[in-house]
């Protein structure tokens, strides 16, 4: 037998109190003067040997029952086969899945608040001197500590709701990073959760030394359809004009969802209303139009009424309409009046243009558009800086000069996988063909003719080398490109074959110039993103902002206000996002009083799929022996703590001390040791 607390052992002297007790205390008998035995009624003789054994019995009991007592503080049992570490300090880490899935509502209530109880059930069957770690989808610095039993109980009483979502391996790794701190301790991981799928992660296994105790938590099965995503057909807003918005949503249940509502409301005033219906475990893309913007940022959100599951019925994004759309336009010196007629033509366009010698590098990200035409020879410079600026979302178009220096247009297109000007071909040619399922001229015909007008060609640069997969808006009879297109990342690149002056080709007059220019410049808006997903630790680039200790630039939501970490990247300004930032809604960008940009952010859509690994998905993640226990057959004695090892006697040990404190009571009130020896005479 083994006590798991041996040093309330020494509590055993106290038996010499009870001894004490009974040694010194002598009975003192009254001394009774009578002067005739007619007045005694009866006499009673005492027997010392009864009275000696009686004491004694009583003390015994007393004894007894005060060593029981003291054995049961000291946890004696009898060692099992896990019982090797009893007695040494326990360091437990305990995670309690607090993400919004754990709403969802079961026989006990809700899964969060099963969590809970069962973190408090674990604490309890640990001793009062071990340590506990209490960790939950927000990785709080807070609890990257130990605490003692009442104050883990506290902590996990504060836990809430949070739109957080964690990985198995990311779980698993911030509880070693704690704990692995402290070596020689004994270790053991807990995890409450109802084990979404979307736990799993991308991570094949868990990285964990040590068995990990999964505990599963049950719920209902639910239907539930979200939004999963938004985006706009054009890429540039003008004010006035219709937009076109698509609705990505997804059901999530195995069953069909019928006429669900969807309502669009547009910086708070309803632009579109519809009911949908959506195939069980599918997804559908609807179109809704809505017109009437005026210029400014644009605040948006999608209300769904679906129930019981409501966390993921709205969904947020942002956008601006422009009231002038910036472009600037680079020369060799002589500005270019085909380009200069065209954008001159539409107020809408903004152009500014400069020489390839002065161009201000930090501005260029400004501009949506960037034309570059006779341009004898690209500096080295402006090569570097306009690769930046289609990685970062840009659009470039260009016409290369008459006298161009061939080897600078290389320089500048080849790394970026376009094809660039080569030899000169003199020998007259035409367009045989426009690519009409290019986003350039789509919505540009009514209906394109059976023999149109194309453009004729003089002469024109062999387009070669290209390592990326072109998009031909215009090739020639012979079969080379007269205008290529690229997406580079986020970018687009167009380069063409021709020089944009009549002695190369008419292009420069057609009728088509004018509609593909316009299409390009409204096709290369390069607005931040509609919406941002909470928790997904994606930087964030936006308008350029330079931020002082008098104009800190912060995120505000109502009484809100977060300060986000400002950092400046090649030209462009991008926030990284604090971890208080936890609310899905709308969010405006401000610096002092101004606002810069409006942004949007939604929770992460994994949560809305209601589907669970089950306990063989589990054990495929973890490359040790993992404990797996439903939640419905946890309790106490699942636990595989130090005081669950072997057979456990402190119960026995508290019965026998009350078996003894019982005897004791009999004893005194039972145990006769007088004999009536005499009576009254008569």
């Amino acid at each position: 037998m083994h006590f798991l607390y041996p040093v309330f052992l020494f509590a055993l002297f106290t038996l010499a109190i009870p001894v004490f007790v009974h040694l010194f205390n002598f009975r003192r008998y009254k001394k009774v003067y009578f002067s005739n035995v007619q007045f005694l009624k009866e006499v009673q003789e005492q027997q010392a040997s009864r009275r000696n054994i009686k004491e004694r019995l009583i003390l015994a009991a007393r004894m007894l029952a005060l060593a029981f007592l003291v054995f049961a503080f000291a946890r004696p049992f009898i060692p099992g086969k896990d019982s090797a570490d009893a007695g040494k300090q326990a360091l437990v880490s305990i995670f309690v899945d607090n993400s919004y899935s754990m709403q969802t509502l079961n026989r006990e209530g809700s899964l969060l608040d099963e969590a809970k109880q069962k973190a408090r059930q674990i604490a309890s069957a640990y001793a009062i001197n071990d340590r506990f770690q209490l960790l939950t989808q927000d990785f709080e610095g807070k609890h990257q500590r130990l605490l003692n039993r009442e104050e883990f109980n506290d902590a996990v009483d504060a836990v809430k709701i949070s739109p957080q979502s964690r990985s198995i391996a990311q779980i698993t790794a911030r509880q070693q990073s704690l704990l692995g701190m402290t070596p020689g301790a004994l270790k053991q991981f807990y995890i409450i959760s109802d084990f979404q799928k979307n736990i799993a992660g991308k991570a094949d296994i868990a990285k964990t030394d040590l068995p990990v105790n999964l505990i599963q938590l049950s719920a209902s099965e639910l239907p539930n359809v979200a939004v999963d995503s938004v985006w706009l057909l054009n890429a540039t807003h003008r004010p006035g004009e219709s937009e076109k918005l698509m609705v990505r949503l997804r059901n999530y249940a195995g069953k069909s969802a019928e006429k669900i509502p969807l309502k669009l409301l547009i910086n708070g005033v309803q632009k579109a209303l519809g009911s949908f219906t959506v195939a069980a475990r599918s997804v559908q893309v609807d179109t809704l139009t809505f017109s009437g913007l005026q210029a400014g940022w644009q605040r948006g959100e999608i209300q769904l009424q679906d129930n019981p599951v409501t966390f993921d019925n709205s969904f947020y994004f942002t956008f601006n309409v422009n009231s002038k759309l910036p472009l600037l336009l680079v020369d060799g010196g002589t500005p270019n009046k085909y380009l200069s007629a065209v954008f001159a033509a539409d107020p809408f366009f903004s152009i500014k243009r400069t020489q390839d010698g002065n161009v201000d590098y930090a501005a260029l990200n400004t501009y949506p558009l960037i034309v570059l035409s006779d341009i004898d020879n690209v500096s080295a410079g402006l090569v570097q800086q306009l690769k930046t600026y289609v990685s970062k979302g840009g659009t470039l178009m260009i016409f290369p000069s008459a006298e161009a220096e061939l080897l600078s247009y290389q320089a500048l297109l080849q790394p970026m996988g376009a094809a660039y000007p080569g030899k000169t071909i003199t020998e007259a040619n035409k367009v045989s063909g426009l690519n009409l399922q290019s986003q350039v001229f789509k919505n540009i015909f009514e209906s394109f003719p059976q023999n149109p007008d194309l453009p004729v060609v003089k002469k024109y640069y062999a387009l070669s080398g290209a390592s990326r997969q072109a998009e031909n808006l215009m090739k020639l009879q012979t079969g080379q490109s007269l205008w290529e297109g690229y997406s580079l990342g986020k970018g687009k690149l167009y380069i063409a074959a021709v020089a944009l002056n009549e002695d190369f080709s008419n292009l420069p007059v057609h009728a088509l110039f004018v509609p593909v220019m316009f299409r390009v410049a409204l096709l290369s808006g390069h607005d931040q993103s509609l919406f941002y997903t909470l928790g997904s630790n994606q930087a964030i680039e936006t308008v350029p902002l330079q931020s002082t200790e008098k104009q800190v630039v912060k995120l505000v939501k109502g009484t809100e206000s977060i300060i986000p970490d400002v950092k400046q990247q090649e030209g462009s300004t991008v926030l990284y996002l604090p971890g208080q930032l936890n609310q899905t809604g709308i969010y405006e960008l401000k610096k002092q009083d101004s606002t810069a940009a409006v942004l949007a952010f939604n929770d992460n859509r994994s949560e809305s799929d209601l589907s669970y690994l089950n306990r063989n998905d589990l054990a495929k993640l973890f490359p040790q022996k993992s404990n797996f226990i439903a939640g419905d057959k946890f309790n106490v004695n699942n636990i595989n703590s130090a005081e669950n090892s072997g057979l456990q006697l402190w119960k026995l040990c508290i019965i026998l001390a009350l078996i003894f404190l019982a005897a004791e009571t009999m004893l005194i009130r039972f145990y006769k040791t007088d004999k009536s020896i005499a009576t009254q005479a008569g």
